[in-house]
């Protein structure tokens, strides 16, 4: 391996490793494809959010423990969702034992489009997309990670993962009438508010249903996972995607 190839710890969140696996192959070979050395640490588990967001952030040190002590040899770990990167980079609990370990850790974590577009400095990928898309930007990713301009802040427009979807052959990006509004997945919330959390989700889906999208193209399986099954009851004419398939696939 050459020196200046960085060795990632690739991060797959609970939810894609059980649902999702076909996301976890397509980062894996994106990485791959773009020049990285990457490993999948075998034995990595849940990083604690779930208990978190329950509020019982002290019973997660253990799973943060162990997420220090996976990930920690990396030059960078890389993960397919914002909403699980932020928890590791800002809420997991300090692990005093651990505090040089967990400080790497949390200075180099990345969610996936981030890690392309600022540390791999990727501008954009080349390939041939030739559907119609909208880009639904989550909460974690928009607001916590700054992936993307938002609404509620005057400030220049950007979005880290359409700039790497930009230049790609035959994609259209249709522009939504509230292109940073939650999907209401929101973890427990759609657990302990369901009624609000499933409006929020078939609001969302009708924004992009409305403008003639083909695909909902998303960056965090947690919000895709619950616009599907929101879609799939309601039997809407639209598909969902992670990104990485799509930058995986016009790669390939």
């Amino acid at each position: 391996m050459k020196k200046d190839v960085p060795h990632i710890g690739l991060f797959i969140p609970c939810y894609i490793d059980q649902f999702y696996p076909n996301v976890a192959i397509a980062t894996l070979e994106l990485l791959e494809k773009l020049g990285c050395k990457v490993t999948y640490p075998l034995g990595q588990t849940c990083c604690g959010q779930p208990m978190s967001n329950a509020g019982f952030e002290a019973d997660s040190e253990g799973t943060t423990s162990k997420f220090i002590s996976d990930f920690a040899q990396f030059d960078y770990i890389v993960a397919p969702s914002g909403s699980c990167v932020l928890h590791v980079k800002e809420h997991s609990p300090k692990v005093d034992k651990l505090k040089k370990n967990q400080e790497h850790v949390q200075s180099n974590i990345y969610e996936l489009s981030e890690f392309i577009t600022d540390v791999l400095k990727v501008d954009s990928i080349k390939g041939s997309f030739p559907h119609k898309i909208g880009f639904h930007a989550s909460c974690h990713g928009l607001r916590g990670l700054r992936l993307a301009s938002d609404s509620e802040l005057n400030e220049p427009t950007f979005n880290k993962t359409l700039q790497l979807m930009k230049d790609l052959e035959g994609l259209e990006i249709v522009e939504l009438s509230r292109k940073d509004e939650c999907c209401g997945f929101g973890g427990t919330f759609a657990v302990s508010e369901e009624a609000i959390s499933v409006q929020m989700g078939k609001d969302r889906i009708a924004d992009h249903v409305d403008k003639g999208v083909e695909i909902i193209v998303g960056g965090d399986m947690s919000c895709i996972m619950h616009m599907q099954g929101i879609a799939t009851r309601d039997k809407d004419n639209v598909q969902l995607m992670h990104f990485a398939e799509i930058l995986n696939q016009v790669i390939s």
